[in-house]
């Protein structure tokens, strides 16, 4: 398996390879210091374990085929007494007007979503350690799946999430036309 270190390198998704817009949402995450460098976020506690869903007989994880990806096959989580599912409708990259930003900047745009939705899991003292399933939707799948893959590769890895959550991309008409992705997703918390 490849250090973590080298995520961004094998990516490409280092030092001016971001946009101004994209260094801002990076620096709201905790992801990017005052020198503009990536660090690696120290993992969270897992609030409740999830162990993977795998049938290595059939398939491997999607990452065991060569290219970084960022999703598990699936994960089971054993619902128990004082815990919480968190639902997390579609969220996309809008400040706290209503407002679309970064309009055109597909990765800035992903790592607004990301923020956002940390903001949300925050707000019930969950981190993305504690997420199980996300769903991706892109404006143009076709375009934008192989960034939106680098993005969501890294943000997972400088997070340290092991296992990565399940998830599915999709190519999908999105409420407004300047927004290019928009993720919902859902957490298991302890209350």
């Amino acid at each position: 398996m490849t250090d973590r270190g080298d995520w961004p390198r094998i990516l490409g998704l280092v030092d001016d390879s971001f946009s101004a817009a994209e260094r801002i949402e990076l620096k709201a995450l905790g992801m990017l210091d005052d020198d503009g460098n990536l660090l690696q976020i120290a993992p969270a506690p897992v609030q409740v374990p999830r162990d993977p869903i795998t049938s290595l007989d059939a398939l491997n994880e999607a990452y065991c085929y060569g290219l970084p990806s960022s999703f598990t096959r699936g994960l089971a989580v054993k619902i128990e007494a004082g815990q919480s599912i968190l639902w997390i409708s579609g969220t996309a990259s809008i400040n706290d007007k209503g407002e679309t930003i970064h309009i055109g900047d597909f990765r800035a745009q992903t790592w607004r979503t990301y923020w956002n939705i940390t903001r949300l899991l925050e707000s019930k003292g969950a981190t993305w350690h504690d997420m199980v399933r996300t769903t991706c939707y892109l404006r143009d799948i076709e375009r934008d799946y192989d960034e939106f893959n680098k993005v969501r590769t890294l943000f997972f890895q400088c997070l340290g999430l092991d296992p990565v959550p399940a998830s599915t991309g999709i190519q999908a008409r999105l409420c407004r036309s300047d927004l290019l992705i928009e993720i919902e997703a859902f957490a298991v918390v302890k209350d």
